[in-house]
């Protein structure tokens, strides 16, 4: 859960909301043959989950259904990096659950479709790079195994 995050690195887990919560991001999956694919997302962070609303019809409902791996990266502002950037990976499931749904639709800064598919996503591993004048400053957190 996103919540793991929150409670073993709470700076860190600040940061990623900031860039992540409500923003476009880019979410990989793998194709069927094995290939990667990149999507648009809007990330949701609130009450301890990162959750992905989607289409239904949406290649990366079928993807993450068949092979539950992902990466998400946030979008940048510009060349410079300036603003940091987060990317995280982990497994995704589909939410079933009407009251996590609840739950994720309080935490939207948008209205997401009746139709649209919930995912909630766990982390594995978070970086934050951030940069600077003296160059990259980066900063992760990883699951313990």
């Amino acid at each position: 859960m996103w919540q793991d995050v929150v409670e073993q690195a709470p700076a860190l887990a600040e940061f990623c909301a900031t860039r992540l919560h409500g923003q476009v991001a880019y979410l990989a999956t793998t194709r069927s043959n094995g290939a990667p694919r990149v999507h648009p997302v809007t990330p949701i962070i609130g009450g301890g989950y990162l959750f992905i609303f989607m289409e239904p019809t949406s290649p990366k409902v079928r993807d993450l259904q068949r092979d539950p791996r992902f990466a998400l990266h946030n979008g940048v502002s510009d060349t410079s990096g300036e603003s940091g950037e987060v990317s995280l990976a982990g497994t995704a499931r589909l939410v079933t659950d009407t009251d996590l749904r609840t739950m994720a639709v309080q935490h939207t800064p948008y209205e997401p479709a009746e139709r649209y598919v919930l995912f909630v996503c766990t982390p594995d591993r978070v970086m934050v790079s951030t940069y600077g004048t003296e160059g990259a400053h980066r900063q992760r957190w990883q699951r313990p195994e």
